[in-house]
Order: C-alpha cells, then structure tokens, then sequence
C-alpha cells in the first residue's frame, strides 16, 4: 500500500509539473514610445496640471525611474537607440532620418529588438512611427517586424495622414510597405484598433509590440474633450496638455485590451518618452514641462534627455517603487532579454540589463560613464555631453529652453547634478583639471563608437 501510494503521490506531481511546463510561457512585451513627452509631463512625475491616470496606473503597477535617460535629444537617434541597445553613433544612424521615400535611414545590418525575438519565437508588431528609413530594407518588415501599420516620416497629420512640414506635401501611412488611405480616420484610434487585432491575433503565443506613439509631438490635436477639459490654461499649455491627456487615453485603451485578455500578468509593459518636450513653432513654441532641468527636444541639457520611464511586470517587477540610478534607452534591449531569457545579438551592446536595478533598490547603476553626440560633427562643431558620476560636461551646449543666455566662455559647461541638477551654473573654469579628464574621455569614447 505505502509503494502504491508514492507512486500515486509520484504521478501527481509529474503531471503538475506537465501542467506548469504546458502554461509556462515567455513574457509578452509592449513597448510604448511617446514623442516629445517632457520630462515631468505626466501626474506620477509631479505634473499638477495634467491628468494622466494611466500613465499613473502603470507607474503604480511597477517602478518609475527618476534618472532615466534618452540616448539623444532628437527622434531618429533615440530611436535607432533604444531598437538595437547601441550608442545612436554605433547604430549607424547619429542624427534623424529623412521624412520621404528613399531615405536609407538606420542600416539594415542592425539588428533590432524584434529581431532578436523573432528568433526565440516571438510575433513582432510594429505600430506608429518609424522614422528610421524609407526603402524596404530599413523600413519595420526589413528590421524584423512581422506586421507594421504607421508612418515613416516623422510626423504627419493625425486626419489627413500627410507630412505637411517640409515640401513637398506627401501622404505616409503604410501596412507592411504598402501605401494605405484611412482618410479622415484619427491616427492615434487608428493605432489602438491595430494594436488590439495584433495582441488579439497573438495572444496564444508570446508577442513583442513596439508602439512608438506619435504623440504629442506637434500638430498638437487633441480630442475636443480634453481641449475643453484644459480650456483654462494658458497657450500654449492647453493644446500640449489636451494632447498628453489624449495620448494617455489611448494608452489606458491598449491596456485594458491586455487585461481583458487575461495577459496583464504575463506582459512586460515598458513606457518610456523619446527626448524632452519641443519648443519649436509648429507647437507653439512650446507647451510641455521639464520642471526644475534646463533645456528641451534637441538639447543635451537635462529637460531634452531626461525622459519618465516606467515598467510594470506583475509579480517579477516591484509594484509602486522608485528607482534614482542612472539608467538609458538602450538598456532596454538587455533587459528584455533577460525577462524573456532570450540571448542577445553577438555584436557590441551598449546597454546594461537593468533587471539587479529593477530587483534590488539598493543595486548599482548600470552606467558610470555615458556619453552623448548630436551628429558625427564631422567639419563642425558638435553638440556633446558626457556624464560621469554627478559630474556632467556639455560640449557646445545649446539650450532650446532659452532659461538663460550662453556666452562663448560655456563652450564648455560643467555642473555637478547632485549640487545643481537644474544646470544653472558653469563650473569649468573653476575646475578645468576636470573639464580636462571628461573631455579625453569623450574623445575616446569617439573612437570606439565608430568600432561595430
């Protein structure tokens, strides 16, 4: 009786073990892009006048980072970065791509998130905006997306789907590579309704979803409900604000998709913006918020690389937790690996897993050392910056905020952020010896970067 009964007891646990083996599965993965989201520019990161509940939801449901990072000020690069983990200069694509047919874009030898996905058996789904290449080598289904539904330029009208802003005026919505007319048709609705029937259609298998929202960024045209919500603001916070509001919106939409598929639990949701808010005038010149940092979208000043980021994973991420450690954009290709233990590409990766940081609050920053570039500066001079520690130099600097005004003796600025995290004074001449060290570290790290 007792050998009938371990061998009952024995059976039992071989077909739980079956059972788990059969449920067990690797982690969906939705990354959610915004553009031109300024540094504060959410409820969860000290927007008073803004309403965001979904955004707050999500940072609720797992970590917010404090010093998040994007790896460039400008759209193509960030882009290029956070796909492949690699310095923009390393990706191959160091400024933004063109907006029409024809531009080559990022290389196709990088090898994105998708790709290395799409190895391990993940679905990809790419929807929203591109802008890293418009021939089919570099665009989405050439980069290793499955589906893709968006535009490739860099903006378009959110009604009318055309690129408006440097003629000639040209219509920009695509179905894998294939031209396609939804006249009329709200592009921000549009990208929830293609997301859902790509979760829909994948969910008995583990998918990637890149959503790289095109909003806010300009032509600022939120809802007529959020317009009359914020109707009391001052311009041109009122546009920017009903646009955020709007995009949030369609975020909480998507969501709930997840969850009423049962798939919150089994899903990596990573939000993050891709540089600061925009002070040019096609948004009137201006309208987000980048709270006590200087500078905006094209400065390497606080407000244009410090974006939210947030990421939620029941049950493997902490809920409701703050992290303060330096982290970037291209540590996401590495943690995503991680959570889905997948390898990562054999070629040179920039990025950290950032996964110790996310499970121990106490865990060291993945990046002593990083370094920032507008462009190859190849004749010019370049906007650069290096971080090291607290310590940060901003070579050439430019700031699109227009705080204050900068004289030829700031071509080189220092500040230490710990001390003055709103960058407002320069301490290079007082301290040259430093000014020194970080700049032969910024030349070395041009070097290597160009190494692939």
């Amino acid at each position: 009786m007792m050998i009938c009964n371990r061998f009952v007891i024995c059976y039992l646990f071989s077909v739980a073990a079956c059972c788990l083996t059969l449920h067990a599965r690797q982690p969906n993965v939705i990354l959610i892009y915004t553009d031109d989201q300024g540094t504060i520019d959410a409820n969860c990161y000290g927007a008073k006048d803004l309403i965001t509940p979904n955004i707050d939801a999500l940072a609720e449901r797992g970590i917010r980072f404090t010093q998040f990072y994007s790896a460039a000020p400008v759209c193509s690069p960030s882009r290029a970065a956070v796909l492949t983990g690699r310095y923009p200069q390393r990706a191959g694509l160091p400024s933004n791509a063109g907006s029409g047919k024809g531009a080559e874009g990022m290389p196709a030898s990088q090898v994105t998130i998708a790709e290395m996905l799409k190895t391990a058996g993940y679905a990809t789904g790419h929807i929203g905006k591109w802008h890293l290449g418009y021939i089919p080598e570099t665009m989405p289904n050439g980069q290793g997306f499955d589906y893709s539904f968006g535009h490739m330029g860099g903006c378009i009208d959110n009604y009318s789907h055309y690129f408006y802003w440097q003629g000639p005026n040209r219509h920009d919505l695509w179905e894998n590579g294939v031209e396609i007319w939804k006249d009329g048709k709200f592009f921000p609705d549009l990208m929830v309704e293609e997301a859902t029937k790509f979760i829909e259609s994948n969910q008995e298998r583990p998918f990637f979803l890149y959503w790289p929202i095109n909003t806010p960024h300009y032509p600022l045209q939120g809802t007529n409900e959020w317009r009359e919500r914020y109707a009391d603001l001052p311009e041109p916070r009122r546009q920017y604000a009903a646009f955020v509001s709007t995009t949030d919106e369609k975020i909480g939409q998507l969501l709930d998709c997840v969850q009423r598929l049962g798939l919150t639990d089994d899903t990596v949701v990573i939000f993050q913006s891709d540089h600061g808010h925009s002070t040019e005038e096609r948004t009137f010149g201006g309208g987000g918020n980048a709270g006590p940092y200087r500078g905006a979208k094209f400065s390497l000043f606080e407000g244009g690389i410090r974006v939210p980021a947030i990421i939620s994973f029941p049950g493997t991420v902490p809920q409701n937790e703050q992290r303060d450690q330096l982290a970037v954009s291209v540590d996401w290709m590495p943690t995503i690996a991680k959570l889905c233990s997948v390898p990562l590409p054999e070629r040179r990766i920039d990025g950290r897993s950032l996964v110790d940081v996310l499970t121990t609050s106490g865990a060291t920053s993945t990046h002593g050392v990083f370094h920032w570039q507008s462009g190859r500066g190849l004749g010019g001079k370049p906007q650069w910056a290096v971080r090291d520690g607290d310590w940060k130099l901003i070579g050439n600097p430019n700031d699109t905020s227009n705080q204050a005004p900068l004289t030829a003796d700031d071509a080189r600025f220092l500040v230490n952020l710990a001390d003055d995290p709103s960058e407002t004074t320069n301490l290079a001449k007082s301290r040259p010896e430093l000014v020194q060290r970080l700049t032969e570290l910024h030349e070395t790290w041009l070097d290597d970067v160009e190494l692939q």
